[in-house]
């Protein structure tokens, strides 16, 4: 159980760190949204609250979705071969993964921006429901924005879906996921409030820089958490 609580706490501290990324990929999407409610709700923050909570949460029940079904394939294909075999290697893959996120977040390489650009094909088909909801007028519309926006291509998502897939089951994806979207949180609401005054902030150099080590830091934990359970069994 306390491995699978770390496993946990290690999705939610990538978001978390990751939420620099959130800002420059999700800012404008926020700030639309915000702009868009009624001048009366966008004045006062408790009256803003309901929609940012709706948003966020159609979008981490989106991402938990994700997780189900990238856990469910990643069981299936591990059972192909041997469970714990196919499972390590999924480790490797996505803490392999989760280091190009980080190059990708500190801006020392931009190769993850093209499997961005592959979730794209996807998002072209789920855009225009989304844009039908809008002007959003109730925490309603705001709930089925949020649905959509979790299928919005991202690299920080897939990362942690690709993870997912070496979890061991639908369920393990999914609570994966939710702890990733709960990590997500801080930095997006704090986005929704004050997008203005946090989106050069989270520009400077060296706050993408540190968050982008954070997380190559934890992808390397999880190769060499990997590595040493296999030199254990393999001496």
């Amino acid at each position: 159980m306390e491995s699978g609580i770390n496993y946990y706490l290690a999705a939610f501290l990538v978001a978390l760190f990751g939420g620099v990324h959130c800002f420059g990929m999700c800012g404008g999407i926020v700030g639309a949204l915000t702009l868009g409610l009624p001048a009366h709700t966008r004045s006062r923050f408790t009256a803003m609250l309901p929609y940012l909570l709706a948003y966020n949460t159609g979008r981490i029940l989106s991402y938990t979705v994700a997780g189900i079904l990238a856990g469910g394939v990643g069981a299936w294909a591990a059972n192909l071969a041997s469970v714990h075999q196919g499972q390590q290697i999924l480790q490797i893959i996505a803490g392999l993964f989760m280091v190009s996120l980080g190059l990708y977040l500190a801006g020392w390489w931009q190769g993850l921006a093209r499997v961005e650009q592959a979730g794209g094909v996807l998002w072209r088909h789920l855009e225009p429901l989304g844009r039908r909801l809008l002007p959003v007028r109730t925490p309603g519309q705001a709930l089925g924005i949020g649905l959509v926006w979790g299928w919005l291509p991202c690299g920080l998502v897939y990362s942690v879906l690709i993870w997912a897939m070496s979890a061991g089951g639908a369920v393990q994806g999914a609570l994966l996921l939710l702890s990733f979207g709960l990590g997500t949180l801080p930095a997006l609401l704090t986005m929704g409030a004050f997008a203005a005054t946090l989106a050069g902030w989270v520009r400077r150099p060296w706050i993408r820089r540190a968050a982008g080590t954070a997380i190559i830091f934890l992808g390397v934990y999880q190769v060499l958490l990997v590595v040493v359970s296999w030199l254990e069994i393999h001496p």
